[in-house]
C-alpha cells in the first residue's frame, strides 16, 4: 500500500499569506503586536472601540517606554482622557510588559482626514428589522423617473427614501 500523500498540497492558509504583509504595515506605524490593531474592540472595551483607534505607537530616543496616539472626535476626548491609565494597563497586558508608558490622545473629525479616514460609527443604524416599504421606494422612483443618468437616478431615490422615511418617523 502506497504512503497517503497530504491533500493540501500546493495550498496555504490565507491567515499564513497576509501575516508578513499585516506584520510589516503595522511595524511602519509602530505596532510592533498587530495584535493591537486587528483586535482593538477586545482590548479596548466596546464602548472604547466605539470612539478611538489606535493610530501610532512611537519610541522615544532612549527607548524607554513607547507612547500610543488614539484618535478620536473632539466631543469624546474629555472622556478617553480619565480612561489613558486604564488602556495603558490593557495594551500593556498585550505585549506582555509595560511597553507603552504614555497614551495620547489626538482628535479629528468624525470621519477624520486624508489619511485615515477614520469612521468611528462600527454597525449601521438598525432600522427595527422592517423591510423597506413598497410604497415609499415606488413614491421616491416615480419622482426621479425622469433624471436621465442611471447612476444619479438611483442615488436621487436612496436619498428620497430616505427623506420620506425620515418624515415617516
Amino acid at each position: 500500500m502506497a504512503a497517503r500523500r497530504a491533500s493540501t498540497k500546493g495550498f496555504k492558509r490565507t491567515s499564513s499569506l497576509l501575516t508578513g504583509r499585516i506584520r510589516a504595515a503595522s511595524e511602519k506605524r509602530g505596532f510592533a503586536q498587530s495584535r493591537l490593531l486587528t483586535h482593538w474592540s477586545e482590548i479596548a472595551g466596546e464602548d472604547t472601540a466605539a470612539i478611538a483607534r489606535p493610530v501610532e505607537v512611537s519610541y522615544g530616543r532612549g527607548g524607554m517606554g513607547a507612547t500610543l496616539t488614539l484618535l478620536t472626535t473632539g466631543a469624546n476626548a474629555p472622556m478617553l482622557e480619565m480612561q489613558k491609565e486604564q488602556l495603558r494597563a490593557r495594551v500593556n497586558a498585550v505585549y506582555g510588559y509595560n511597553a507603552i508608558a504614555r497614551v495620547r490622545i489626538t482628535q479629528t473629525a468624525a470621519t477624520g482626514f486624508a489619511e485615515g479616514q477614520v469612521d468611528f460609527a462600527h454597525r449601521r443604524p438598525d432600522m427595527g428589522g422592517k423591510a423597506p416599504d413598497p410604497l415609499v421606494q415606488q413614491k421616491a422612483a416615480e419622482t426621479v423617473r425622469p433624471v436621465g443618468d442611471d447612476g444619479l437616478r438611483d442615488a436621487l431615490a436612496r436619498l428620497g427614501e430616505n427623506i420620506l422615511n425620515k418624515a415617516k418617523r
